[in-house]
Formats: C-alpha cells, sequence, structure tokens
C-alpha cells in the first residue's frame, strides 16, 4: 500500500512539472501593451533554404551584424523541437519610434564570408524573426539570372538595407512586415572582400484592427473560397465513396447472410445430404486466439493510445489552442498527451493479453518498444536532430514509461475474459489452398487503397504545412476528413474478414489488424509522390529528414487503423456468431419440439388402434 502510494506520488509531481514546462510561452511583454519609446521584444529566430523548411540553422550562424553578447531566449520544449533557437536580434524596434537609414553596423566581410553569404542566397535562404509573437520573415538576397544562360556568368547580391512596416491599435502592435530595398545591394559574385553597411528604417501605421483580431491574418490564406471549394470537394469524393462502399457492402453481406441462413433453415434430409462449408464450417475455429499473442497484444495497446492521442489533439485543434505560430504549441501537447495517455497502451495490452490466456508478461517491454523504438531510432541515426527528441524530454519519457507500467499492471488485475459465443475446438481445421488473390499482400492493397483514395486530396494540405510553409487552420474539415477515415478503415476490413473466413481460412486476427494498417502504407507511398513532383526538398539531410520522420508517421496510422479494422472485424465476428448461434438453438428446439410431437402423435395413433383391437373383440 505505501509503495503505490509512492508510485501515485511520483507520477503527479512528474505530470505536473510536465505541464508546468508545456505552458505557453509568451514575449517578455506578456500583457502586449506598451508605451511610446519603450522596447518591444524583437528575437531572430532562424535561417534556412526556403525549399527545405526543415534545415534550418541559428541566426548567427551566417556573418550578420551581431551583439557583443547574444541574449537567448529560454524555449519551451515544443519549440526547440520545432526547430526554433531564438536569440535577440540586432534590431531596435522601440514602440512608435520612427528611424530612417538607421546603420546597424559597418562590417567588413572577409573571403570566407562572402562565400557563406553567396551560398545562402544561391539556396534561396530566407530569415524569420518574432516581434511581439509576430513572424517577420524576408530573403537574405537575390541572383541575377536575366539574360544569361552559362551560370557561370549569374551575379549574386545580397539585401544590405531592411524596411520594417509596423501597424498599431493605440498601445498594442498589430501587424508588422519586413521588405528589403532592392536597390541597396552588395554584389557578392567575387571572392573579394567586402566593407559593407547595414541598415534598417522603421515607419509605425495607425490601424483600427483590435488586438484579439491580429493573428487572422496568417489563417485567412487556407480560408479563400478557391481553397474551401476544393477541401469541400475531397469531403463530398470521400463521402461518396463511404456511400458506395456501405452500399455495396451491405448489399453482399446481406445477401450471403441471407443464403446462408436458408441453408440453416432448410429441411433435415437436405442438411444431412449437403456438406457444411464456409463459416459454419469452421465457427469452432473463428475464436482460436492468435499467433504470437503478446506482439499482437502489443501493437493493439498501441493502436489504442494514438486513437486517443489523435482524439485529444483534435480536441484541442477544434477549440482554437493551435492558432498560427503559437511557437511549438502542437509538438508540445504530442508529447505530453503522449505520455500521459502511456498507460491507456499498458492497461489495453495487458488487459486483452490477459483475455487471450496468455502467460508471458514481458508483452509489457512489447508495448513500450512499440511506441518508442521508432522515434529513438530517428533520432539516433539522423545526428543532426536536436536531442531534445529523445533525451532532452526526461520528464515525459519518465512518465510515459511509468504509466505505461501503472496501466499494465491494473490490466494484468483485471478480471475481464474473452467472451466468444461459441466454443474452440480442441484441434485447428486445415486451411484449404486459397488462390493468391486472398492471400495477405493482395488483401492489404485492396484494404489500403479505399481509406488512401478518401484524404489523398486532404493529404497535399497536410503536407504542404508541415513540409512547406502553408498555414493550415481548418481543422474541422480534417476531422471530418478523419472520421471518414475511421469508417471506409472499418468498413473494408469487415467484408474482407468476412470473405476470408467465408473461404474457411480462420486466421483473421493478424489479419484484420494488417489490412487496417496497410492505409499507412499507402501515405507513406505518397510520401515518395510529394517529395519528388510537388516539392522542391533536395540535399541530403532535408531527404533523410523527411523520410525517417514520415516513417514514423505512417508506422503510427499503421498501428492506429490496423487497432480500428480489428476492432471492428471482431464485433462484427461476435455479432455474427452470435446470430448463427441464435439460429441454431432456434433450429435445434424446433427439431426437439417436432421429435416431441411425433413422438404424441405415434402414442394416439396406438391407443386408438388398441381400442378398435378390444371392441373388435368384444363385438365378436
Amino acid at each position: 500500500m505505501e509503495k503505490k502510494k509512492m508510485t501515485m506520488i511520483r507520477w503527479f509531481a512528474v505530470a505536473f512539472s510536465i505541464m508546468m514546462s508545456a505552458i505557453q510561452v509568451q514575449s517578455d511583454g506578456s500583457n502586449h501593451k506598451y508605451k511610446a519609446g519603450d522596447q518591444v521584444p524583437l528575437y531572430a529566430n532562424k535561417v534556412g533554404p526556403f525549399h527545405n523548411p526543415s534545415e534550418t540553422y541559428r541566426f548567427f550562424d551566417l556573418p550578420f551584424c551581431s551583439p557583443a553578447h547574444v541574449k537567448e531566449k529560454r524555449e519551451a520544449l515544443g519549440e526547440v523541437l520545432n526547430g526554433d533557437r531564438l536569440v535577440g536580434a540586432p534590431y531596435k524596434l522601440d514602440f512608435l519610434v520612427e528611424k530612417d537609414s538607421e546603420i546597424l553596423c559597418r562590417k567588413k566581410l572577409t573571403k570566407e564570408e562572402v562565400d557563406q553569404f553567396r551560398n545562402a542566397v544561391t539556396k534561396d535562404y530566407y530569415f524569420q524573426m518574432y516581434y511581439d509573437d509576430l513572424p517577420v520573415w524576408g530573403f537574405l538576397g537575390k541572383v541575377d539570372k536575366e539574360g544569361k544562360a552559362d551560370p557561370t556568368e549569374y551575379k549574386y547580391y545580397l539585401f544590405k538595407h531592411l524596411h520594417f512596416e509596423i501597424l498599431y491599435n493605440k498601445d498594442r502592435v498589430i501587424e508588422i512586415n519586413a521588405r528589403t530595398d532592392p536597390n541597396a545591394l552588395v554584389d557578392l559574385t567575387e571572392d573579394k572582400e567586402i566593407e559593407v553597411d547595414f541598415m534598417y528604417t522603421v515607419k509605425w501605421k495607425e490601424t483600427d484592427i483590435p488586438f484579439e483580431k491580429r493573428m487572422d491574418k496568417y489563417s485567412s490564406t487556407s480560408s479563400l473560397p478557391h481553397h474551401l471549394e476544393i477541401h469541400w470537394f475531397s469531403i463530398i469524393n470521400s463521402c461518396v465513396t463511404v456511400l458506395l462502399l456501405t452500399g455495396f457492402l451491405a448489399t453482399i453481406l446481406m445477401r450471403v447472410l441471407k443464403n446462408d441462413f436458408v441453408k440453416y433453415a432448410h429441411d433435415e434430409e437436405a442438411a444431412d445430404d449437403e456438406e457444411e462449408t464456409g463459416w459454419k464450417y469452421i465457427h469452432g475455429d473463428v475464436f482460436r486466439y492468435p499467433k504470437y499473442k503478446s506482439l499482437f497484444a502489443a501493437a493493439y495497446g498501441s493502436g489504442t493510445q494514438l486513437f486517443t492521442l489523435s482524439i485529444f489533439i483534435f480536441i484541442l485543434a477544434l477549440v482554437g489552442v493551435f492558432y498560427p505560430y503559437n511557437r511549438g504549441a502542437l509538438f508540445t501537447a504530442l508529447v505530453v498527451i503522449y505520455a500521459l495517455t502511456s498507460g491507456i497502451a499498458g492497461y489495453t495490452a495487458s488487459s486483452f493479453y490477459h483475455q487471450l490466456e496468455g502467460t508471458n508478461w514481458g508483452n509489457v517491454d512489447w508495448t513500450v518498444d512499440l511506441g518508442r523504438d521508432p522515434l529513438e531510432l530517428c533520432s539516433r541515426t539522423l545526428p543532426y536532430v536536436p536531442g531534445t527528441l529523445m533525451h532532452g524530454n526526461g520528464h515525459e519519457v519518465e512518465l510515459g514509461a511509468l504509466a505505461c507500467s501503472d496501466g499494465s499492471m491494473a490490466g494484468k488485475n483485471s478480471k475481464a475474459e474473452f467472451q466468444a459465443p461459441c466454443r474452440t475446438t480442441k484441434y485447428p481445421r486445415e486451411i484449404p489452398p486459397l488462390p493468391w488473390y486472398r492471400g495477405t499482400l493482395p488483401q492489404m492493397a485492396m484494404a489500403g487503397f479505399l481509406p488512401f483514395s478518401a484524404i489523398y486530396i486532404e493529404l497535399y494540405y497536410i503536407f504542404a504545412s508541415v513540409w512547406g510553409h502553408r498555414i493550415y487552420t481548418i481543422y474541422s474539415i480534417l476531422f471530418i476528413v478523419f472520421i471518414i477515415l475511421l469508417i471506409v478503415t472499418a468498413f473494408i476490413t469487415v467484408a474482407l474478414t468476412y470473405f476470408q473466413l467465408a473461404a474457411e481460412d480462420h486466421e483473421w486476427w493478424w489479419r484484420s489488424f494488417l489490412c487496417g494498417g496497410s492505409t499507412g502504407l499507402f501515405i507513406y507511398g505518397y510520401c515518395l509522390y510529394y517529395y519528388y513532383a510537388r516539392s522542391d526538398m533536395s540535399g541530403f539531410m532535408q531527404t533523410s529528414f523527411f523520410f525517417g520522420y514520415m516513417a514514423c508517421i505512417c508506422y503510427g496510422f499503421f498501428l492506429m487503423l490496423g487497432t480500428v479494422g480489428f476492432r471492428a472485424a471482431l464485433f462484427f465476428v461476435k455479432d455474427e456468431e452470435k446470430l448463427y448461434a441464435k439460429h441454431r438453438s432456434h433450429l435445434q428446439k424446433e427439431e426437439s419440439e417436432a421429435e416431441i410431437g411425433i413422438g404424441a402423435a405415434f402414442q394416439v395413433s396406438f391407443k386408438i388402434r388398441q381400442k378398435k383391437s378390444i371392441i373388435s373383440s368384444v363385438s365378436g
């Protein structure tokens, strides 16, 4: 008892520390109200190639004008995972203070520094800053290719004059824009030392936009009419797919099940002459436990956790937590909720393993490893990925392992039993030879194609947001597409499971999980298409980052949708077996009643004949 109390105290202590670390980080001016001349916080964030959004570097990795002491801003977990590295910017943009061609610094660039800037301009480097929590972007320079066919003749220029235009409403900053002066250029074409005067201009303009709506500018792009038309077309396409699939499955299954019931209701002589085939032939093997029960239970538990995680993330998104440029909020929520829901994975896996009459309780380790190892593999194989992903967030990892362990113990001690509608025979029946298209891989291909076709249009916008510079804010539409994905996955898995059992193949447990999760493989296939056909990403770093982390995401989809498919198939199989069992018991009852009726009729007939014989003998 004392040990249990200590465990609970430890659990709550770690959870509290995580929630404290997950508090949204705001600017130094926490109330965002300023007086004339007040210093407004301006932080330089990162620089990097525009077409490789994941390849980012610290702002002062390039030889900009830097102060003697660089002030680093303390960041939350989500900001670090997002690649943010905020430091104090050299520009001074005090509230309502205008400046015209203010010299930031006069710097003599060496040949090496000129080469650094030239390489950055060649790769379309951009910079990002935050002014009072508002994002600011700009390009470092430009390449003059006009009228030049030979790349050796290209001219490379660095922008040296930055214009800031800031909108304010009374004592609040509403908007900031940065543009470069096309006439203030520094020629970087030749490898020689250059003396540069870096300058900036600040202009203030009043606006009537309220402070509460200053972020609407960044979310409005995803709500433009032509974008909304595409999103709604995607939903209509998905709904049509669901309706067609539902109608098709309902027609097929009702017809097949009706034929099965007719066979059950057939007269006794026909039933004796007819050999049993299909599902009813193997009903004693339908609930035979799968192979590798420990691994199956662990995958089922991890998938249940990921499904719960997705629901919580959608709830936060729908209530407006993930507004544009809420730095690191999504990553913080993912890590914290993943850790807190680890108990669900442990409990579900252990409870289900207990129902399957498992005895090797090492499946707890399987459950933890299934969710953690892919991320750990990525963090170890991609050395430039922030170490925070695995070991910087030690509290989250500790809480996740602790919650999973506690959930596993609770699941192990649960009294739940697997309620099978019929008894399982002692020895399994031999599975007959089946055609190639009834194999696991062809079935997975069929099962994954339909759910993927229902979401592939929306996938482009998600990829353009995660691996590009688009802003995605229509979470309600995304939630509808997610629900459609779950419905299609469940329906197609149920259909394939029925046809598998009808072919007298009773090993449906793993098959239903693999068929449900196969959509994750299609999503990873879409990654290849998106990378080579729809994006301009390049380079070993960006390529390995993209495919490595998309492999982790698709693996998560595989576990989650596999769990959805298996649960739907299990519900269907149990329900149908109950119907068959009920129908069989009804037929047996009718047969017994008929036998009783026949016996009674024979007795009455015998008594009548006996009375007739007595009367005839007396009359004689």
